[in-house]
């Protein structure tokens, strides 16, 4: 079957932000620090390359997509309408 134009499918990158990066950061470098000593070193350097990779992103970061920084869109609210309880008096006979 063949993928369309701008499916997820594509050789693309996929984007993730800051947060995402992080957790990804902490697995990868509990994972290098998992590997057996066996491991063989073109592994061990491609992980090493990664997590170098993901330090120089958070680092360069832009400052609003930090959490904390950012401001929520103010929600909006709708009044409250009063709860139907005349069909479940009914239902169980009250």
């Amino acid at each position: 079957m063949r993928s369309y134009t701008g499916q997820l499918s594509d050789n693309q990158p996929i984007r993730r932000n800051l947060a995402e990066k992080q957790k990804q950061l902490r697995d990868l470098k509990e994972t290098l620090a998992a590997m057996k000593p066996h491991t063989s070193p073109s592994l061990k350097e491609s992980v090493q390359r990664r997590i170098r990779e993901l330090e120089v992103e958070i680092r360069t970061a832009p400052r609003d997509e930090k959490p904390g920084n950012r401001d929520k869109a103010p929600r909006q609210e709708r009044p409250r309408r009063a709860p139907r309880r005349a069909h479940h008096a009914e239902t169980f006979g009250e």
